[in-house]
């Protein structure tokens, strides 16, 4: 898949404390900057919103991350996701982490359910949620 396949968006800058002790940006900083896509996906979702009316949301259950480029400071970075498949309570996040010089340096792949914290089950993934949903998958769209 390329990188223009993913119509989700966000932009982030490498900070000085995001490198470890090989002046690169350390592998946990990666897993931070997955999960600033993912709250803004839960958020342009209306997800966030409703765990906090609800206390019913996503739970992120598998993350997948694979290293291609190394990323570095000074620089900033641009994260593009899409949703890659929906199933009756689970549904995947596809990201590509690209660099200032528009090179892909990370691939990864989350899996989240939707999850009832009141009686600690998941729950089907509601039909105007799943239709936003299909909508991330393929049509261009900003964070």
């Amino acid at each position: 898949m390329d990188a223009n396949d993913l119509p989700l968006e966000i932009e982030l800058r490498i900070d000085w404390s995001d490198l470890d002790v090989y002046e690169h940006v350390n592998n946990v900083n990666i897993i931070r900057y997955l999960q600033s896509a993912r709250v803004n996906i839960w958020e342009k979702s209306g997800l966030y919103k409703s765990y906090k009316e609800t206390n019913r949301g996503p739970m992120l259950v598998s993350s997948k991350v694979d290293f291609k480029k190394s990323l570095f400071y000074p620089g900033t970075i641009t994260i593009k996701s899409r949703v890659g498949y929906i199933k009756n309570s689970s549904f995947s996040l596809e990201h590509r982490i690209i660099n200032a010089q528009g090179e892909i340096c990370i691939e990864a792949r989350d899996v989240a359910v939707c999850f009832d914290f009141n009686t600690e089950k998941t729950y089907k993934i509601p039909d105007n949620l799943r239709t936003l949903f299909e909508s991330y998958s393929s049509s261009p769209s900003k964070i």
